[in-house]
């Protein structure tokens, strides 16, 4: 019976929607976070009989027997809408007020992207993620420095004891994708470009196209708690919808087979 695999591919749909909006909901605190939604398709369809069949001469079926098999996921699409951003004082933490990415290396070489913004120091002074990944290109901030300033250009500049002029010691460069939808989550409020996301776009910020920074602002999840709420009551009935078809399917097989020859 058809319903029965058709409802069971409804409700394992169902569940990889679940997934999706709880991973969402527990990054709602993340800053950077961009959330994802779940595509779906439809399966392959039986045709039981073509459109087009004639069905007398000079006549023809004009919509023909068509039944479908269900449906599957077939991507998770991030959505790199901004997010709220939070003033924090830190004049460490950095936001991109429009498009960009963070540049940051990781341990094997490989750079990755982020667009968490919650910079900090390390023992050598330079700017290093959460996870104590550097920033590139490279900023080493002195010990003696009385002052961090971050322009909206990302120049990086520094006030020192005796002197009361600043100097710049780095700029904060940005990198940004024709397709940042492609890139390849890897956790950690990281990402790697593939060859769907194209290869990076380094600039300025502030300059073609490029957003600005911020200095003592976070940029936070852009997952909205209530839409996310909605979509999960969806997912939910849903749920109980295509598990219902298959009690009934059931239902229906078990009265055929209760069926005595009078």
């Amino acid at each position: 019976m058809r319903a029965l695999w058709t409802a069971a591919s409804g409700m394992q749909s169902q569940q990889l929607t679940l997934d999706v909006i709880s991973n969402n909901l527990a990054n709602v605190q993340t800053a950077g976070f961009k959330r994802s939604r779940l595509d779906f398709q439809d399966l392959v369809y039986e045709t039981l009989q073509a459109p087009g069949t004639a069905s007398a001469e000079g006549h023809e079926i004009p919509s023909g027997l068509q039944v479908g098999h269900g449906s599957r996921a077939v991507s998770t699409s991030r959505l790199f809408m901004k997010g709220d951003l939070q003033h924090t004082g830190n004049p460490l933490d950095v936001a991109v007020e429009g498009d960009g990415f963070f540049q940051v290396l990781l341990p094997n070489g490989e750079t990755a992207y982020t667009s968490a913004g919650t910079l900090k120091k390390d023992s050598l002074g330079k700017l290093v993620t959460t996870e104590g990944f550097p920033l590139q290109p490279e900023i080493t901030i002195p010990q003696d420095a009385l002052s961090v300033t971050i322009g909206v250009d990302g120049t990086v500049s520094i006030t020192q004891p005796g002197t009361t002029q600043s100097q710049q010691i780095g700029t904060i460069e940005l990198t940004r994708f024709i397709n940042p939808a492609g890139l390849e989550s890897l956790g950690r409020n990281l990402f790697r470009p593939t060859q769907a996301s194209g290869d990076p776009i380094l600039g300025t910020a502030g300059k073609d196209g490029f957003g600005t920074l911020l200095q003592g602002f976070v940029e936070m999840s852009n997952v909205n708690v209530v839409e996310e709420m909605v979509n999960l009551i969806i997912g939910q009935r849903a749920y109980e919808i295509n598990s219902r078809a298959i009690r009934t399917a059931d239902e229906m097989m078990q009265t055929a087979n209760n069926l005595v020859r009078l």
